[in-house]
């Protein structure tokens, strides 16, 4: 890390020379150049460039910043171990190398989203880039207030578009690409929903005799939900303790709470087999049950043809009940996912179906009571298992993508000096430092840089996962949903009824898919969406939809077939030989 008072010395004499000197302006380059040279020998290492192709890099934002130096951006994020990186390294080093004062804040999601929101509503400036994530790609193809960045980079941003971006280089490209082939946004960072278990508790030889004795079948990596729950029902009911301490075989959050919305749009139906074969989000019917013919929504209640309250949905639904009820600790029915995340590495989890890569820097930390003595993790990370509808083609589980995103009512001087800025904290010269820091890559050279192999034993599974072909089944909610804050804030209220039990998720998810086809008939009253708006179905026999191909799904005769497992080292070495 950048020394904070030789930091703070340095930024202090280089503001003094832009306001205070005569000098002339190829001194002030040599100003910039040379803190340029310092940040890339202190603090922008590893890189998959070399020094030079830095510096050379770093010189081309030099020039291109000369049109905006002295100006004051402000840019918004959400509050991650990246962000923070960011908002504290990365600006500090954009204005010095060029000039441009970048204030980047930080928030809660939430916040960022309701910035964003009035912003887009009274197209008064109030931040000039945000990073959104890229679950909205669906409102910004639509409403026609975000900037498509394929079109700034061909028309007025042309000139401040860096000939060593590299877009073929950003691992999720697919997922801020409207239906219209733009790409609306650019992907800052990345990381997925995905299945965390003690491996070493998954070696103990009586452990595992005593599975294989009770279930029929090795104690391994679940392929499905049934050897989930398996595993879940072992750990909670058969084991109960291991070294003294009382331990569990689920983990999960239940208070009524917005992130419980999360909860489930982060793809908890995909992960069941709810929706339609397609990548990255299924179609015509998506994994949040909403059906669109073209690009226009058409309905998310089965009677409308869409899956939001299919059996698919309902089963998810139920286990997710069921199994906080019966396998995680009593206290996590009260919990939010804040609350609920920092559980497991206190070392009484077994496993988590529904875990977040984001969470690794923090789950690897010395002393915790599931690291080694030696900094290496207790924990391995792996693909989720799939639920009984899942079929071959869909997507298997979320990914979030945080994305640059520009409006259309923030001036474009600005608007383009906070492009600026969103690509030297994406540029090559610092995406792997980042990367390690904040362990949410974007770059496919950085996944498979040898700075990533080295720090692999200690990230448990991380760099393996982002390095396999399994990755693509990982995507963030997708176009079918054409007004996100809007929808989303209708989940957690109607989840929170099956949670509490108050009412059963067949009637709560009733309830929510007339929700959400009340608010996509506003939508589509309103108008503002123009030809890809939602257009509603009319109502009829839901057998009818349950007996066409695809989503919706007629219920299975049997929702638990025979549990599956694989061997973690299996896991791997099948993950090596489909990429060679």
């Amino acid at each position: 890390m950048f020394d904070n008072n030789n930091n703070t010395r340095h930024s202090m004499a280089l503001a003094a020379l832009l306001a205070l000197s005569g000098l002339s302006g190829a001194a002030w380059a040599d100003a910039y150049e040379e803190a340029a040279k310092k940040w890339i020998a202190e603090e922008f290492n590893p890189s998959t460039l070399t020094p030079e192709q830095q510096l050379a890099e770093l010189q081309w934002f030099i020039k291109a910043a000369e049109p905006f130096r002295g100006m004051s951006i402000s840019v918004a994020s959400e509050t991650i171990a990246t962000h923070e990186y960011e908002s504290k390294v990365l600006a500090k080093a954009f204005s010095e190398i060029t000039g441009i004062q970048l204030k980047h804040d930080l928030m809660q999601e939430g916040d960022v989203v309701e910035k964003l929101q009035t912003q887009m509503q009274s197209d008064k400036n109030i931040y000039d880039g945000y990073i959104n994530d890229s679950d909205l790609i669906g409102t910004h193809f639509r409403y026609g207030k975000a900037v498509a960045i394929s079109d700034m980079m061909a028309g007025e941003g042309k000139a401040v578009t860096s000939p060593t971006l590299d877009l073929q280089d950003f691992i999720g490209l697919s997922f801020t690409s409207g239906p219209d082939g733009k790409l609306y946004q650019l992907p800052d960072q990345q990381f997925a929903n995905l299945y965390w278990f003690r491996a070493d508790w998954f070696e103990r030889p009586e452990l595992k005799a005593k599975f294989k004795e009770i279930y029929g079948y090795e104690l391994g990596v679940p392929v499905n939900w049934s050897a989930y729950e398996d595993i879940a029902e072992f750990f909670s009911e058969k084991v109960k303790e291991i070294d003294g301490q009382r331990v569990y075989g689920h983990m999960d959050y239940g208070k009524k709470d917005p992130s419980l919305g999360w909860r489930f749009t982060d793809a908890w139906f995909s992960m069941a087999g709810g929706g339609d074969k397609g990548l990255p989000n299924g179609l015509p019917v998506d994994e949040w049950g909403i059906r669109v013919e073209g690009c226009r929504p058409v309905g998310s209640s089965v009677a409308r043809g869409g899956d939001t309250n299919g059996p698919a949905a309902v089963y998810a639904t139920t286990k997710y009940v069921d199994w906080m009820r019966q396998y995680a600790p009593p206290e996590a029915q009260g919990m939010t996912f804040s609350e609920a995340g920092p559980v497991p590495a206190q070392g009484n989890i077994a496993q988590q179906i529904f875990w977040y890569t984001a969470f690794t820097a923090d789950m690897t930390k010395p002393g915790l009571a599931v690291v080694n003595g030696d900094g290496t993790p207790k924990w391995r990370m792996a693909p989720s298992p799939k639920g009984p509808y899942w079929e071959e083609g869909m997507k298997l589980g979320y990914q979030d993508a945080g994305s640059w995103t520009f409006l259309k009512s923030t001036p474009e001087k600005q608007r383009l000096a906070a492009w600026l800025y969103a690509q030297f904290v994406t540029s090559k010269t610092v995406s792997l430092k980042k990367t390690l820091v904040g362990l949410t890559p974007i770059r496919e050279s950085d996944i498979n840089s040898q700075a990533m192999t080295d720090a692999a034993p200690k990230l448990g599974g991380l760099v393996e996962f982002y390095r396999s072909p399994a990755r693509v089944q990982w995507t963030p909610t997708g176009t079918n949903v054409p007004d996100y804050p809007r929808l989303a804030q209708l989940w957690w209220q109607f989840i929170a009824e099956a949670a509490s039990g108050d009412k059963s998720p067949q009637e709560a998810l009733d309830g929510l898919a007339a929700a959400q086809d009340t608010m996509l008939g506003r939508l589509e009253r309103s108008g503002v969406l123009g030809e890809c708006g939602p257009k509603l179905n009319e109502p009829r026999d839901p057998q009818y939809w349950l007996d066409q191909p695809g989503a919706p799904k007629a219920k299975l005769a049997n929702e638990k077939p025979k549990g599956e497992t694989i061997g973690y080292d299996q896991l791997l070495k099948s993950w090596q030989q489909a990429q060679k």
